[in-house]
């Protein structure tokens, strides 16, 4: 199970660093194209949430492969718990039942992370 997490942990940091870098350093111009939504947020609310974004994915990695605080790993994942709640929640207002989806799952995921190393799999 360990091993599950690590790779569950390592597939979450790249798809939330990604997302994050887009979301701090792109346009809220050009990210409008491909996400809809930031037409709701301020440009500094879509950076902020992409800097939210980095962090935790650098979060979920970082402390527990330096053995650094690795408790914040799994407060990593449980930020993005949230972040994700606010992202369904965002969805459904807008009315965007396949974002709801993918953050459902992206949702689930980052439980899975959380739960496992904050109980039976903890560094």
């Amino acid at each position: 199970m360990n091993v599950f997490l690590w790779v569950l942990q390592s597939t979450l940091a790249v798809v939330f660093g990604l997302a994050g870098a887009l979301k701090a350093f792109q346009s809220k111009d050009t990210l409008r194209g491909t996400m809809p939504w930031v037409a709701d947020f301020s440009r500094t609310q879509v950076r902020l949430i992409g800097v939210v974004e980095l962090g935790a994915a650098l979060g979920l990695i970082l402390p527990a492969a330096l053995g650094i605080a690795p408790v914040l790993t799994p407060l990593a994942a449980t930020g993005l718990v949230l972040t994700m709640i606010g992202a369904v929640i965002t969805h459904a207002r807008r009315g965007e039942p396949s974002a709801i989806a993918v953050n459902a799952v992206l949702f689930a995921l980052t439980a899975v992370v959380a739960w496992g190393r904050f109980g039976p799999y903890a560094f």
